[in-house]
């Protein structure tokens, strides 16, 4: 299923068509994104959600790989490598409050979600993949314990250009 096919009954029509792809930049990091994760970007492109959770899309996953990756690799809590390291996990996003958000390899074609939560300081996993992770997570379904009381309609803001 489509980003769209998913999380419109959640997050409405995308505002606009997404600005950019990441065809260059899967070219340059030599890897294959996560198919659902370019499908978000494609659709939904670089957004806040309920002035809370910031994904990356094509104008910025590269800027902020290359800021909060090294970060995170030097973080004791995070256990692996991020992208563009070969072979390292994709930091896709945040939350206001620091937590960073990651897509994780698992070797058979899923790349599931997993993250630091910054207050807590600690790793978080699933076993959901981005559109599932994100359908469950904004309908208060799961991650309750660190993320906020949803509002009853989310907001989807595009980023600045």
């Amino acid at each position: 299923m489509s980003a769209v096919d998913v999380l419109t009954p959640v997050l409405g029509l995308p505002p606009q068509r997404a600005a950019g792809t990441f065809d260059a930049l899967q070219r340059e990091w030599g890897v294959a994104l996560p198919e659902e994760y370019v499908d978000f970007g494609r659709t939904y492109g670089d957004a806040t959600i309920s002035d809370f959770l910031f994904v990356c899309g094509p104008r910025t996953l590269q800027s902020y790989a290359a800021r909060m990756g090294p970060r995170m690799e030097r973080s004791p809590f995070v256990p692996g490598e991020v992208l563009p390291t070969k072979g390292g996990m994709l930091l896709w996003g945040n939350t206001v409050e620091g937590d960073q958000l990651f897509l994780v390899d698992r070797g058979d074609g899923r790349w599931t979600v997993a993250a630091f939560r910054r207050n807590w300081a600690d790793w978080y996993e699933s076993d959901l993949t981005l559109l599932e992770w994100l359908r469950q997570a904004l309908t208060g379904r799961i991650a309750v314990d660190w993320l906020p009381a949803w509002p009853e309609r989310h907001t989807l803001v595009p980023a600045q250009q």
